[in-house]
């Protein structure tokens, strides 16, 4: 056997040349030189096609027991530190108004029609630039998603971002690009959001696309009776920005905190929090269920009449032709 271990390491679209390792050397030793060449601790390698006795190796399995042939390619998952840190803190430049709070299911909150917000989704309209990244589709729906315990669990710990992703997001983008045009509104910034984006593989994804992306300074703030002043998520910015393409007609936000649509309840679907990531993967099938919603409901002419808050019944067949707010 040779006195030197040659391997390569598909990494990020890279290639990694492992020349200094010999039959002797472990698996430990493996991600040891590997952390040299890219930059990821050991701990956040994962060596997707490296077995032994048809399982992952530990580090202390040695590298002559796996009978690799020389230039034997190792494929690796794995996040620098500064791609899991730049999506795990807060970012600097939210606005002051930020709470967690949410208001309770089937509690009303009457303030979308009133002239003093009116007012500030109109100079939202006027002031906030929106910079696309696709053009938009004449005759397809909207969607329009938020990010956080979404699409994504922030704070979780995990080894890769991919481990923080919600199951089946790029399956559940791609049944919805069909349809509707995607945007992504998340109450940070947009620096934040293009760093989750990329992180996540959704910027670059070949099977969908995003229309364009929405931070916190399109949001407004308003008043409620109860919970005093808060920030919510307009529709009416984009709907005042593309009247040709979108409105309350043929629009739906999922967002798992409800008072993110006070002002368009009637397109507002309150989707479950993804928390836990790391115990939650297996289970979680949210995605999968609404992918199935929006195939359903892509052909009713008006996505406002329906109740949103029953999604789920409305996948049973005698709910099939609709659960509008009336019944």
């Amino acid at each position: 056997m040779d006195s030197t271990f040659k391997l390569v390491v598909k990494w990020s679209g890279k290639e990694f040349q492992v020349e200094s390792l010999s039959p002797s050397d472990t698996v430990g030793t493996l991600k040891d030189v590997i952390r040299k060449l890219t930059g990821v601790l050991p701990e956040r390698q994962k060596l997707l096609n490296l077995k032994y006795k048809g399982k992952t190796p530990d580090d202390e399995v040695h590298l002559s027991a796996m009978n690799m042939k020389p230039g034997f390619k190792i494929m690796m998952m794995g996040s620098l530190e500064e791609e899991i840190e730049a999506v795990s803190l807060p970012p600097e430049d939210l606005p002051d108004v930020v709470n967690d709070f949410d208001i309770p299911e089937g509690e009303e909150v009457d303030i979308c029609n009133r002239e003093v917000y009116l007012s500030k989704i109109t100079k939202r309209i006027s002031d906030y630039k929106i910079v696309e990244r696709n053009p938009p589709r004449p005759g397809k729906k909207l969607l329009v998603l938020d990010i956080d315990y979404t699409l994504f669990d922030h704070r979780s710990p995990a080894e890769t971002g991919y481990e923080l992703m919600r199951p089946f997001l790029h399956e559940f983008l791609t049944e919805a690009y069909k349809d509707y045009d995607i945007v992504i509104w998340s109450a940070t910034s947009m620096k934040w959001i293009e760093e989750k984006m990329k992180l996540l593989g959704v910027a670059t994804n070949p099977a969908y696309k995003i229309t364009f992306y929405v931070d916190y300074l399109a949001m407004i703030t308003v008043h409620t009776p109860k919970y005093g002043v808060v920030n919510v998520k307009p529709l009416g910015v984009i709907w005042g920005k593309y009247p040709e393409y979108y409105s309350t007609k043929n629009t739906i936000m999922f967002d798992d905190i409800r008072r993110n649509f006070l002002m368009n309840p009637s397109n507002g679907l309150r989707i479950r929090p993804f928390r836990q990531a790391h115990m939650n993967r297996k289970t979680d099938r949210e995605l999968l269920k609404l992918t199935k919603y929006l195939q359903k409901i892509s052909k009713v002419e008006d996505l406002s009449s329906l109740d949103h808050r029953h999604w789920e019944r409305y996948l049973s067949d005698k709910h099939q032709d609709g659960d509008s707010k009336n019944e």
